[in-house]
């Protein structure tokens, strides 16, 4: 994070903006089952940037280069409204949904911020960086599990295992990696961090 991005959001946390909860993506649950959860995720505007590196320095580098478009880096040097998660994937071309998320592997990922509710193509401002893409995600269906603390790569292998049993056991088909959502800044406290691991999976058969 830059010294100019870093010190907005300091100087935000400190005139109480903070306190303020970061607007979520809506979804409906089908099936909850201890922190297990199948939810369904509407059409998302989502700002995203492929990066390179391990698992950390690339979640740092894309946002980054995401917190400069939000905070003004684009043609009409307006400020976007920060919401939770950052997603984290795997560099393919598949499905993205929900929270920042990170997904990945082999070195290349795909860092995403969820636009605010009612964004488009055509009223979002255009990224001065080239590297950040808008793009439109359809609908989704997701397999979640949750889980507090610290996102270490021996908690995020655990609960990927975990989820990915319970995708089997539901009898559901999963179509996509899985995918690493964080919904607290850096400085949470460690107990406070709500994180959570997705595997986006095939539509209800019944739907």
């Amino acid at each position: 994070m830059t010294p100019r991005c870093f010190a907005l959001i300091v100087g935000l946390c400190l005139t109480g903006a903070c306190a303020i909860a970061a607007e979520e993506p809506a979804f409906t649950v089908s099936l909850a089952k201890a922190d297990f959860e199948v939810r369904a995720y509407p059409a998302l505007m989502v700002a995203e940037v492929a990066v390179s590196g391990d698992r950390k320095a690339a979640a740092s580098a894309g946002f980054r280069l995401l917190a400069g478009y939000i905070f003004g880096g684009n043609t009409a040097r307006q400020k976007i409204a920060m919401t939770a998660p950052v997603m984290q994937a795997a560099s393919q071309k598949i499905p993205m949904t929900a929270p920042v998320m990170q997904s990945g592997g082999d070195g290349a990922w795909v860092i995403s911020f969820i636009m605010p509710k009612g964004s488009t193509l055509e009223n979002l401002p255009r990224p001065n960086n080239p590297r950040v893409q808008l793009k439109s995600i359809p609908p989704a269906r997701m397999a979640v599990v949750r889980f507090s603390g610290l996102a270490r790569p021996d908690s995020i292998a655990a609960k990927t295992a975990a989820l990915q049993g319970f995708v089997s056991a539901q009898h559901l088909h999963a179509i996509g990696p899985p995918a690493l959502a964080q919904y607290d800044p850096p400085w949470t406290l460690w107990f406070l961090r709500r994180n959570e691991v997705m595997i986006p999976i095939a539509p209800d058969a019944a739907t």
